[in-house]
């Protein structure tokens, strides 16, 4: 028998001004095409947040919800750093996804 574990992601999106905005997915993927295409009303669409700079994955929902939450309650300048650790000249991660 084959299990198959379901992926959740706790990611940060921005745009040209660095406007950071932090979410929670069950498919990183699509809700990326989402927000990049603005199919979806609210913060993203209003300020344009169409760039992938951060994610991480688990399987387990209840953690990732509470690392989006512990995430949208830091100084944005610990979420700078979270960034930069990983991705430092700030590279959209879904740049290749959708060509």
């Amino acid at each position: 028998m084959v299990v198959f574990m379901k992926s959740y992601y706790v990611y940060i999106m921005t745009n040209k001004s660095k406007t950071l905005y932090t979410g929670v997915t069950n498919d990183l993927e699509r809700r990326v095409y989402e927000h990049k295409n603005k199919l979806v009303a609210g913060f993203t669409r209003k300020y344009n947040i169409t760039k992938l700079v951060y994610y991480e994955e688990t399987n387990d929902v209840q953690i990732a919800l509470a690392r989006e939450k512990q995430i949208k309650g830091w100084l944005r300048s610990k979420k700078v750093a979270l960034i930069e650790g990983e991705n430092p000249e700030w590279k959209d991660l879904s740049r290749e996804w959708y060509d």
